[in-house]
């Protein structure tokens, strides 16, 4: 009988490896699957007078073949390289609206200053004014087009992110069941393999959106954590997360956030790691906060350069001009944003002062006292303190980055800021989204400069106007402004009286020595007894009967803002390229960043399948391993049974 009892025992052994092996085979493409093996060990001997006899094998446990260590490494690296290419996808997506070539925003602002040129060669043809007008109305259509794009592109990201983190609250929940059949399960003694896949694949799921840490309990189940230490499932019981706004309310960013229990705790966005939650975030607060940025100063810069030098000049009917494009508001909610908590029922505003100084960036002011604080440009980090010395000349709290930031009482108790009081400033916002042009008459475009120079006819230097421009609208000039040379080097002038002043070639010279009223630049050499007078070009008793409106000095000095520094130094025109560049940068950041840890990611999960994963050729040999062993344990019981047969056919005789 022991013979049989080996048999029956090897043959029920072998018949689960077999199936085992076959449960392999089924599975291999099975994600998340682990493969299984069976482990048997020896019963043991029975002694007797002549030694131990064995008897036979039994299955100890079905093993799965899998290692923590690899497994939380490929969770990891799944986070991270799923993160950043979530964030190289959308920087792809955001560098696509800002085109290049004929049919981009740099090439519509070029054609625009391009065509004050030709006005300037024939200032009263109506077809190059009306052409003028056409690329003005084209640039600012292509701004708000790439302003429409970025909004519709922070529509899709928020709902892509809502998406996800519905996503995130449905895993962490089918993790928290799955722990609590695991620790159920776990009370028979023998581990329950196609749960623990289960749950390990449901994390690695998990990890695909936001980046988690797991521990393990001793009742079996496993402690998930978001952002270091934010429980999202604990046991049986799952965390929801959510996206909220941040402290500003500010609608085009978003925070994480997790509710335990009655309390929300708003999670720190540095802090969550990979994951496409992380990425898209990431590129929802930082790159498309910045490129709306770069789009809205381009705007805001242009518009209102080109506005205010061409309210310098006169049209075809002798008056100023107005402005060429809608101006901007820059005090919208948008624009300025209080923080939650604030005292104050007060709030900031904003008055432009140098358009060559803005910087693409929002700024947070925090005030430690009614009077004073820091303000943080948010794009580097960069602070500054107030009140500032010496104090701006408007009155402003602070002058930024050519911004004048002004505080604006309210309307109840406390009126003004307080000690802790915190404000976001987005002067960019919203520049793009509404502009427009504004002119829809030629005759209305004012491209002659309301004052001409004119050289003496004596005059036996070789002094050349290089540039003449008038600095206030509306102005006048009552009588001619003559230049005297004393001597090479030396002038007077007759608005000041008999004093002598220092000529050198290429310096500016300004009325009354100021920066309103004009502005000129002789080149050349004079001589004593040269003259230059600076006459107002619409009255005939100075113009001596020249037409105005042939004049072309103001369509000369706005096609002169062309080469103007007004972006961090570069020229206008350069403005588009520099702003694609920066985008472009980033992207190539950040598909270079995607690369890397995609390959470090399938590099970790390569490693992971040799131990867990399933090898069809390896399987295959198993099969016929143990075919071969159940075969041999069928052949022990068929001998047992003929051993049995004989021994009862010799007890009947």
């Amino acid at each position: 009988m022991s013979v049989l009892n080996i048999g029956t025992r090897a043959l029920q052994a072998n018949q689960v490896a077999l199936q085992t092996t076959g449960n392999n085979i089924a599975n291999v493409n099975t994600p998340g699957y682990s493969r299984q093996s069976v482990v048997m060990r020896q019963v043991e001997g029975q002694y007797t007078g002549g030694g131990y006899l064995g008897k036979g094998v039994d299955i100890q446990t079905i093993q799965r073949n899998f290692s923590a260590f690899l497994t939380r490494q490929a969770a990891m690296t799944t986070a991270v390289s799923a993160g950043d290419t979530a964030r190289a996808d959308k920087l792809t997506q955001l560098e696509g609206i800002f085109p290049g070539g004929k049919d981009g925003l740099g090439a519509s602002i070029t054609d625009m200053l391009n065509a004050f040129s030709d006005v300037a060669s024939a200032p009263t043809d109506l077809t190059a004014r009306t052409v003028a007008l056409t690329r003005i109305d084209e640039t600012a259509s292509r701004m708000r087009s790439a302003a429409q794009s970025l909004d519709e592109l922070q529509s899709a990201v928020k709902q892509e992110l809502s998406q996800k983190v519905d996503a995130v609250n449905t895993l962490a929940q089918g993790i928290a069941e799955v722990n609590d059949e695991i620790a159920r399960a776990l009370g028979t003694g023998q581990s329950p393999n196609d749960l623990l896949d289960r749950r390990d694949q449901l994390v690695r799921e998990l990890n695909q959106y936001v980046q988690t840490t797991s521990i393990a309990a001793d009742d079996g189940t496993v402690g998930i954590f978001l952002a270091g230490s934010q429980a999202l499932v604990l046991g049986n019981t799952a965390s929801p997360v959510s996206l909220v706004d941040d402290e500003f309310g500010d609608t085009l960013k978003s925070k994480l956030a997790i509710t335990q229990g009655n309390q929300t705790i708003t999670l720190d966005e540095n802090a969550l790691g990979g994951g496409e939650v992380s990425g898209l975030l990431r590129f929802q607060n930082s790159d498309l906060i910045e490129g709306r940025n770069l789009l809205g100063r381009l705007t805001l810069a242009i518009s209102t350069e080109m506005n205010a030098q061409h309210r310098l000049g006169l049209d075809l009917d002798g008056n100023f001009g107005g402005d060429l494009f809608t101006p901007i508001n820059i005090n919208t909610p948008q624009n300025v944003l209080n923080a939650a908590g604030n005292q104050t029922t007060g709030s900031l505003t904003l008055a432009i002062t140098d358009p060559t100084q803005f910087a693409a960036s929002d700024y947070e002011v925090t005030f430690s006292s009614t009077t004073d604080g820091t303000i943080t440009r948010k794009s580097d980090g960069k602070v500054y303190t107030f009140p500032q010395s010496p104090a701006p000349a408007s009155g402003a709290l602070a002058n930024v980055d050519g911004l004048d930031i002004f505080v604006s009482a309210g309307a109840t108790a406390p009126t003004t800021p307080q000690p802790g009081d915190r404000f976001l400033i987005k002067p960019f916002a919203t520049s793009a989204s509404n502009i427009d042009s504004v002119f829809s008459t030629p005759r209305n475009l004012a491209v002659a400069s309301p004052v001409a120079g004119l050289m003496g006819t004596t005059n036996k230097g070789s002094l050349k106007l290089v540039s003449l421009t008038a600095l206030t609208s509306p102005m006048s000039l009552p009588t001619p402004v003559t230049f005297t040379f004393t001597s090479a080097t030396t002038y007077t002038r007759s608005d000041t009286g008999a004093t002598s002043y220092t000529y050198t070639p290429g310096q500016a010279i300004n009325a009354n020595g100021t920066g309103t009223g004009w502005t000129f630049t002789l080149q050349g050499a004079a001589q004593t007894g040269d003259t230059f007078q600076i006459i107002d070009i619409k009255d005939p008793l100075q113009n001596k009967g020249v037409d105005f409106r042939l004049n072309a000095g103001n369509a000369t000095a706005l096609t002169a803002l062309r080469d103007k520094a007004l972006f961090d130094q570069a020229p206008l025109t350069d403005g588009f390229a520099s702003m694609i560049s920066q985008i472009g940068i980033r992207t190539q950041s950040a598909t270079y960043a995607s690369q890397v840890s995609g390959s470090i990611a399938a590099n970790v999960e390569k490693e992971r399948t040799a131990v867990s994963g399933v090898n069809l050729d390896e399987e295959a040999a198993r099969l016929i391993q143990y075919q071969q062993a159940y075969q041999a344990s069928a052949k022990v019981i068929q001998i047992a049974q003929n051993i049995f047969d004989t021994l009862i056919q010799g007890m009947t005789r």
